[in-house]
């Protein structure tokens, strides 16, 4: 067994483990104390990896291998992260309740929702090669009710608090704020792919309408809420290097509504009567260009105000998966765009954004995995202090 031993120093004296395993933590049992629903940011950006790898519009050698591996490291991650969650509520309550109370930390409250949603589209789309569809099907059903009723809770829950609870000044709003209103989104693009599995007749009419009805909770909170963070940026400019990489998460919404936009388009005309199956299909299209042109300019004016703040200093912390999910939806959307045009540019457009991708992803997981083994990114982390 391990052994920490304490140096001489007083207050100020630091236990080291060997090799360097949680060195910057007292004892090794503090990996769960501050455990934050921010975490499961990293299962969102490690299976978006997969499942847009899995759909690329073009043939890559050892492609279909690789969104497998990385859908199973999604998978492994969100299993271990849910036990250790569960562990800091047993242990910590106190805490768990305080982020919520937080009016950071409780923005990220939709993470586990989508985290288990995007695990469960990977079972289905990756996951059925290994275990069978039915098996698939059935994962899938459980981890999007789950996460779909986590969500619709999140997209209330939290938006009351910070009308009731919450101390947020007017220069407070942060891309963050999209992470509770979103997960309805994600609920709409993947469970549309569950429309197939659904019962004939009202069943899937129902899950249809139902996903439609999430698209538009998603977006009209979205859109409000993009609206106040582009107010903030103008009058108070950036704000703290730290939550930078949180303006990223704006793609989130955008890329996800083409998603669930050519998702639902498709499965409409199996559901719906005429006219409206080709209302459907017309509206995937003639709403999705216009959104994925804002999602670009988006892209690009995140690109260069993190650029500006690497040069300054941009630290590393776990906003830093923002970078991840929201740019992997705008390659579903960009990969659904294409499918339904048939437009070059845009497959070309989704597999240069894939790579940024996984490029992103890459740096990001190495990172994270080297701050999780120092215990680095298990300590409690001050506020965020916005900076001229």
């Amino acid at each position: 067994m391990a052994t920490y031993v304490k140096q001489e120093g007083g207050a100020g004296a630091q236990r080291h483990a060997p090799f360097g395993l949680l060195k910057e933590l007292e004892r090794p049992g503090d990996v769960v104390r501050d455990l934050g629903p921010n975490w499961f940011a990293s299962v969102m950006g490690t299976g978006i990896v997969a499942t847009a790898g899995a759909d690329l519009p073009v043939y890559v050698p050892g492609l279909r291998v690789f969104a497998t591996v990385v859908w199973a490291l999604a998978a492994a991650a969100l299993i271990a992260l849910t036990a250790a969650w569960a562990l800091h509520w047993i242990r910590y309550p106190a805490l768990g309740r305080a982020h919520a109370a937080d009016p950071v930390m409780a923005q990220f409250w939709g993470a586990p929702a989508m985290a288990l949603m995007t695990v469960g589209t990977g079972m289905l789309v990756l996951g059925r090669g290994l275990i069978g569809t039915g098996a698939a099907v059935d994962a899938d059903w459980a981890l999007w009710a789950a996460g779909t009723a986590l969500g619709l809770v999140t997209c209330c829950w939290i938006p009351y608090l910070m009308m009731t609870r919450h101390q947020i000044g007017p220069d407070g709003a942060f891309g963050g704020w999209l992470m509770p209103v979103v997960p309805p989104m994600v609920s709409a693009a993947n469970g549309a792919l569950l429309i197939p599995y659904a019962s004939p007749g009202q069943g899937r009419l129902t899950l249809l309408l139902a996903c439609y009805a999430m698209f538009g909770i998603s977006l009209a909170a979205s859109v409000i809420i993009i609206t106040q963070l582009w107010s903030r940026l103008v009058h108070y400019k950036i704000g703290a290097a730290s939550m930078v990489p949180t303006l990223w998460i704006v793609l989130g919404p955008l890329g996800q509504s083409v998603t669930a936009a050519g998702n639902l388009g498709t499965q409409a005309g199996t559901v719906l009567p005429a006219p409206y199956a080709a209302g459907a299909a017309d509206f995937a299209l003639l709403y999705g260009v216009p959104t994925w042109g804002f999602a670009m300019m988006w892209l690009a004016l995140a690109a260069a105000i993190t650029a500006r703040t690497v040069r300054q200093h941009l630290p590393f912390a776990l906003t830093w998966w923002s970078f991840t999910f929201p740019v992997g939806t705008c390659v579903t959307g960009t990969i659904a765009l294409a499918a339904r045009s048939h437009a070059e540019a845009l497959r070309g457009a989704s597999v240069l954004l894939y790579g940024f991708l996984v490029a992103a992803w890459l740096v990001v997981a190495v990172r994270t995995a080297h701050g999780s083994v120092t215990g680095r990114l298990f300590r409690p982390t001050a506020p965020a202090v916005a900076r001229p």
